[in-house]
């Protein structure tokens, strides 16, 4: 037996998630690159520049927010001093992300600004790679019923992550079996508030593609909480994700809400911006979700039960 295989297949999911990162960073890219930004949004760089610069914000926005969890897992599984002090640079850097005029959804042209986030994430890959390489070996504790919800809401945000994933790509879904038909994308529509006429959902990144990024990583990286020694870290590491998934998914909602039922004329209501944390209902509304979620779902005693279930059960096979 490889003694490394535990330890990849505890890793394995992080390894993806920055894979996904990677593929959506290279999409933005390409579609910057050769789409004017008359069709884009928000941006007035062309070319190289234009592709390029994109990503960089792109990067320093939900990568930086998802490697802040992936960083609490890894230095968790490395359980080396240099690791700690690593982890904790890169997680300063990541969180620059909320500072104020970081992200500007008015302006999406790179800033300096956008710099140190961006190599919080460089820091957080090349700290998974190295805890893959040379971490803690064993598997991290699951139980199948968590799994499967897993799967079901991992599902669910990616049907309706599809004309994002499309956008990003440079495509409408116009002319699409079934998700043409469900989804209004290429149609052009005015602006909610400013009446600026524009494609229902314009070519390149959106918020709601941050979304899903966010929702998915909250479900990969709550895989591993059973596996986490450190008690104080396990709890606000769950504490994290389930602001993560509450933020991911009401991004998503927000996004949806705009384009498919706002742009269409079916309401003038909108759910509300929660993009930049505020003193605001929505956001309190969202932090009681989240408390919610943590209750039932990921609070330590929880995990800490269904690792030694899983224990027993591999020592019994």
């Amino acid at each position: 037996m490889n003694p490394a295989r535990p330890q990849r297949a505890g890793i394995r999911g992080l390894l993806v998630l920055w894979a996904v990162y990677a593929l959506a960073a290279l999409a933005v890219v390409e579609t910057y690159w050769r789409i004017p930004p008359a069709q884009l949004w928000k941006v007035h760089n062309t070319g190289l520049v234009g592709g390029f610069g994109r990503a960089l914000v792109f990067l320093s926005f939900s990568p930086a927010l998802g490697s802040i969890a992936i960083l609490a897992v890894v230095v968790d599984r490395l359980d080396d001093r240099r690791a700690n002090l690593l982890g904790l640079v890169a997680a300063l850097l990541c969180a620059t992300v909320a500072l104020p005029g970081v992200q500007t959804p008015s302006h999406l042209d790179p800033k300096w600004a956008n710099v140190p986030a961006v190599l919080g994430v460089a820091i957080a890959l090349g700290m998974t790679i190295w805890a893959a390489r040379s971490g803690r070996r064993e598997r991290p504790r699951v139980s199948p019923a968590g799994d499967i919800a897993r799967l079901a809401i991992g599902a669910i945000a990616l049907f309706f992550a599809t004309p994002y994933v499309a956008s990003e790509l440079g495509f409408h879904l116009d002319g699409v079996p079934f998700f043409g038909w469900f989804f209004e994308t290429g149609a052009i529509r005015p602006e909610p508030g400013s009446g600026q006429l524009h494609a229902a959902v314009h070519y390149g990144h959106h918020h709601g593609l941050d979304g899903f990024l966010l929702t998915l990583t909250a479900l990969v990286v709550s895989r591993q909480l059973g596996a986490m020694r450190r008690p104080v870290l396990r709890t606000l590491t769950a504490l994290y994700l389930a602001v993560m998934v509450v933020y991911g998914l009401t991004n998503m909602a927000n996004d949806l809400w705009t384009e498919q039922v706002v742009k269409r004329g079916w309401t003038h209501w909108e759910i509300p911006d929660v993009l930049q944390p505020s003193a605001s209902l929505a956001w309190a509304a969202m932090i009681a979700a989240a408390l919610v979620i943590y209750a039932l779902w990921l609070r330590p005693r929880r995990a800490y039960r269904l690792s030694t279930s899983s224990i027993h059960s591999d020592i019994g096979t």
